[in-house]
């Protein structure tokens, strides 16, 4: 059977995952779960008895399913080693990782879908200070990611090296909804340069938002300003 991915159009984690398939170019099939129709098909039972977390990503290969973005890119890596997302030596190989966990870890969850819902829902949070809280992490995030990156000698054309990697596939789609958020970015000249470098990539530009079959109020002609 072919590999499946459960999959969000605007899901960062999801999308980090289609990066990296992408990239270790392992033919799979994409199936949609909408986070917000019927009060988010994510929370079904049909859903649930796959991935009881009721979230996206998860990944079925055979008889097996896993979810976590990092933990189903860690197993591609393993078990797809080419082309490598990690570097060779093991100092190397924490320092990638630190950075990936900044974003997937320590920013992107703060921000997502079901937080920001339950400010606005549970909490009575407004709108606009809803994005404030989203642009404030999100913010913070990018900043020190300029900082780790701005002048660090490992870093190529990508993130680390010439060839696309772990932190580039958790970094493009933070700097997606940064965009999409209508953020000011002159800020990240560093994150800036390699996120266009990766966007000039079948890889990255095929697992974006715009790209995906359940992709919504979107101009595939027009990059996505978040």
């Amino acid at each position: 059977m072919k590999t499946q991915l459960y999959s969000f159009w605007r899901s960062s984690a999801a999308f980090r995952v289609r990066i990296a398939l992408n990239l270790k170019g392992v033919d799979h099939q994409i199936i949609p779960v909408h986070l917000l129709k019927n009060g988010g098909e994510q929370t079904s039972a049909h859903y649930a008895n796959k991935n009881p977390n009721r979230l996206v990503p998860l990944l079925i290969e055979g008889d097996h399913a896993i979810h976590q973005s990092l933990a189903i890119i860690e197993y591609l890596e393993e078990t797809y080693p080419n082309p490598p997302l990690l570097p060779k030596t093991a100092i190397d190989r924490a320092w990638v990782r630190a950075l990936a966990m900044d974003i997937a870890i320590d920013v992107h969850p703060i921000g997502n879908l079901r937080v920001l819902r339950y400010l606005m829902k549970n909490l009575g949070v407004s709108a606009e200070n809803k994005d404030a809280w989203s642009q404030h992490w999100i913010m913070l995030g990018l900043e020190s990611l300029e900082n780790q990156l701005g002048n660090d000698t490992r870093v190529g054309r990508f993130a680390y090296g010439d060839q696309p990697g772990l932190i580039d596939i958790c970094l493009v789609p933070q700097i997606f909804n940064a965009l999409s958020a209508k953020m000011d970015t002159a800020a990240y000249p560093t994150l800036m340069r390699i996120f266009d470098e990766c966007m000039t990539l079948p890889a990255f530009i095929n697992a974006s938002w715009e790209k995906q079959i359940d992709a919504e109020g979107l101009n595939p002609s027009i990059p996505p300003k978040e």
